[in-house]
């Protein structure tokens, strides 16, 4: 009797244990995020995962062949006494990646991510916050950027389509928690047709005005995320002819403009950084921030240079016709270096393809300009880049992202090389090395006139011109790649 009541008993506990293990291996549910799954609360808002399948990515060296991994960034290793997550302060841009749907001007869309459900609703703007922030969390960042009108859909009303952004940041910042905030955000002033004459130049009053009320929106916006800078980038702020267009009083109208945005970040205590985008032209013929050297004058000129600093996007660079790194030395030495947009084109097509920086050589050339800036802090490299129209892979978000970032902790590696080696730095100071004397401390100082360089002139003769040694710094530049 005794023995078949311990039979029944171990019988028992081997059933619990078993119903146990079961429910710890089903545990909650970790489904897809689609639209045709069952992970969607009462509320319609999403509980599950939006990335199952992708691991936390971690640094696992050169070697490694897994491609969800990183192989040259190391987010904690010191570089020239910085760590590299310091140097680089990684933010990924929320409009490329959540809402770039692959359509260009010759086809339609080629993405709908899983867990889309085609609307611009605020329920949707909430389910892609949602998944911004798993994204972030796996890539191991803690920043982002984004457009107003890209993390909320448009209302009828301004006070509508206020309401909305205010419903979907409520959601991202609680989701933010005390560790991820915002780069930077901004006003999307580009897209709706109210803007197609511009936003601050246009030639229309009442866009003008709407305009100023929807950047105030997104500087407060920003400014309760956390944001630490704010950009300003005109898309639509230039002409398409000069044969209908009054340039001055449009540069008039944005510097005034800018004044205002100026007073009301002060007046409500932001502390963030403006920040101007320079670019040529597309979608204008002509952009009034053509690049770093027109902004800086622009700021200039209207008294707006200790309120406002740059953000160089590399693609941006080459469709002025310059380097990313002769823009970014532009700005350094001008004090106007604020941030990055981390990017690239491709020359053979010639516009603004968006394309994650992937080329070792530019973002070693990249990386040297961030040093000798000391760093991009409050600013940081935000990956405006988007998947090519062909990458329809959830997956491919993430090696984008991967790839990006390792592109860039690898020019940085190379750049501090560089720099510890000082040849390159060597031989840049030998060629200036005449001017390390009285008389060019003299020039230097602005203490030399015609005068007295006409007589040293004369007292010397025909100068002696040597060799720039150009061949000798690619090829020292080259060995550290």
């Amino acid at each position: 009797m005794i023995e078949m009541k311990i039979e029944k008993f171990l019988w028992l506990c081997f059933c619990l244990n078993l119903a146990l293990n079961i429910a710890i291996a089903v545990g909650p549910p970790t489904c897809p995020a689609d639209v045709g799954s069952d992970c969607a609360s009462g509320s319609g808002e999403w509980e599950g995962e939006f990335f199952p399948g992708i691991p936390k990515i971690k640094y696992e060296g050169p070697q490694s062949k897994n491609p969800l991994s990183y192989k040259w960034y190391n987010a904690d290793e010191e570089i020239l006494g910085k760590k590299m997550k310091d140097w680089t302060r990684f933010s990924v841009a929320f409009w490329h990646t959540f809402r770039g749907t692959g359509a260009d001007p010759f086809g339609a869309p080629t993405k709908l991510w899983p867990w889309e459900d085609g609307t611009n609703s605020v329920a949707m703007a909430k389910r892609r916050m949602r998944a911004n922030f798993e994204f972030l969390e796996k890539l191991g960042l803690d920043r982002w950027c984004f457009h107003d009108r890209d993390v909320a859909p448009d209302g009828k009303t301004i006070e509508e389509t206020n309401a909305n952004l205010d419903e979907v940041v409520a959601l991202a910042k609680e989701l933010q928690g005390t560790k991820i905030r915002p780069l930077w955000g901004t006003a999307q002033l580009f897209f709706h047709p109210r803007f197609m004459h511009g936003a601050a130049t246009s030639s229309e009053l009442g866009v003008y005005v709407y305009a100023a009320a929807q950047v105030k929106k997104a500087i407060e916006v920003t400014h309760y995320l956390g944001g630490e800078n704010y950009v300003f980038w005109g898309g639509r702020e230039g002409y398409q002819t000069l044969l209908n267009t009054n340039m001055e009083r449009e540069l008039d109208h944005m510097a005034r403009f800018f004044e205002a945005a100026v007073a009301y970040k002060k007046k409500i205590g932001f502390n963030g950084t403006f920040l101007i985008e320079p670019k040529p032209q597309e979608p204008t013929k002509h952009q009034y921030d053509w690049d770093a050297a027109t902004a800086a004058n622009f700021l200039r000129k209207y008294g707006l240079l200790d309120e406002f600093k740059l953000n160089i996007e590399c693609n941006h660079a080459t469709l002025s016709g310059h380097s990313c790194h002769h823009e970014l030395e532009t700005a350094r030495i001008n004090g106007l270096l604020g941030n990055i947009d981390a990017n690239s084109g491709d020359p053979q097509i010639g516009w603004d393809t968006d394309q994650f920086l992937m080329d070792i050589q530019e973002a070693t050339s990249v990386m040297l300009s961030v040093i000798r800036n000391g760093g991009l802090a409050p600013g940081g490299f935000n990956f405006d880049a988007k998947l090519r129209r062909e990458s329809t892979d959830v997956e491919d978000l993430f090696l984008g992202h991967i790839a990006g970032m390792d592109t860039l902790a690898r020019g940085l590696r190379n750049a501090a090389k560089l720099i510890e080696d000082g040849s390159l730095d060597e031989l840049v100071r030998k060629r200036y090395q005449s001017f390390d004397s009285e008389i060019g401390a003299q020039i230097e100082a602005g203490k030399a006139d015609f005068d007295m360089l006409e007589k040293k002139a004369k007292e010397w003769g025909e100068p002696r011109v040597a060799s720039a040694k150009q061949e000798l710094a690619e090829m020292i530049f080259q060995s550290a790649l």
